[in-house]
């Protein structure tokens, strides 16, 4: 009997060491999505939710997907509210997180101010430099840095002219809380007066606003929509009453011609979220170091056509613009 004790013990023991062995791989490193491998902490704070917001935080989280790291999100929705916006972030700060992910201006920089012991990235924000966010592109010089959505403004009021030669007026709507969008409308404005456009401005406080600002635009020949958070969310009754007025709908970004706009000359959402995820992924993995980690933009702005919403608005698409068109929507 004390022999096949002994025996049985010795099988438990040799057991025993064996699943040791199997679990002890370096925890730490953070090197493949294996299982025993570190599992990182990431903070998601989203400003509002829109399509392009949706599509950036989508693509981020492929990149880590992708690099086969282990990651436990906490996602969190400011819904366009700077106080909860603080509140998330304030929260955020008294949290032990690997890496935080502030997704638009407003969000990025309630962060900033609050999480100063993790990194932090930002996505879908227009000037970082603006925005107090960073020293500078090149050298952000703290904890912060990230991917700017810096759309090619100028070349988007451009395709006014090219669409609608006759156009004398082109009208804009934005907040007036949001610095990304101060940038954009300077930049809209310099460029329209370029073309011989009248640009007249309506600013809002929040959503709820969008409609009747759109309506007092006037007698306006085009509508350009910026990536501005609280319009793109009201984007649906921009098109509505551009549809209704017979106006060129001009946006800033893909998402929004998927979303019935005629026409962009603009960025990828998901394309720079998953960009923003890179960089998550050598700061994770690598140490890459964010003070010292230049901002990026995404370096390949595509022409995207949408035929069918431009004919929504009385407008027929010149057969130049959609032969050259990266991407139409069909």
């Amino acid at each position: 009997m004390k022999k096949k004790l002994s025996a049985a013990l010795t099988l438990v023991g040799t057991l025993a060491l064996a699943l040791a062995g199997c679990s002890n791989s370096p925890s730490g490193s953070g090197q493949s999505g294996s299982a025993g491998d570190k599992t990182y902490t990431v903070g998601i704070a989203q400003y509002l939710s829109h399509p392009s917001l949706d599509a950036a935080v989508k693509g981020f989280k492929a990149a880590l997907t992708d690099a086969k790291l282990n990651v436990t999100y906490d996602e969190q929705n400011a819904q366009g509210d700077q106080g909860t916006a603080t509140s998330i972030a304030s929260k955020f700060a008294t949290q032990k997180m690997d890496l935080v992910l502030a997704v638009a201006t407003p969000m990025a920089q309630a962060v900033a101010q609050n999480v100063v012991s993790a990194p932090v990235l930002f996505t879908a924000v227009t000037d970082p430099v603006a925005a107090q966010l960073v020293d500078s592109n090149d050298k952000p010089g703290a904890n912060v840095t990230g991917t700017t959505d810096l759309n090619p403004v100028a070349e988007q009021i451009d395709l006014i002219k090219q669409v609608l030669p006759s156009a004398k007026s082109v009208g804009v709507v934005y907040s007036s809380g949001e610095v990304n969008s101060q940038v954009q409308v300077d930049l809209a404005k310099a460029q329209a007066q370029k073309q011989g456009l009248k640009l007249v401005e309506k600013k809002i406080t929040n959503s709820s606003e969008v409609v009747q600002a759109v309506q007092t635009l006037g007698d306006v020949d085009a509508i350009y929509v910026p990536t501005d958070n609280m319009v793109v969310s009201a984007l649906d009754s921009v098109l509505q009453i551009a549809q209704e007025k017979k106006i060129l709908v001009v946006v800033a970004e893909a998402t929004s011609v998927e979303k019935g706009g005629a026409l962009t000359y603009g960025l990828d959402y998901e394309k720079l979220g998953y960009q923003t995820g890179q960089m998550a992924v050598k700061i994770l993995k690598d140490g890459a170091d964010p003070a010292t980690t230049p901002v990026e933009a995404q370096a390949d702005p595509q022409l995207v056509v949408n035929p069918k919403g431009a004919e929504l608005t009385g407008v027929t698409l010149p057969k130049e613009l959609l032969d050259k068109a990266d991407r139409t929507i069909e």
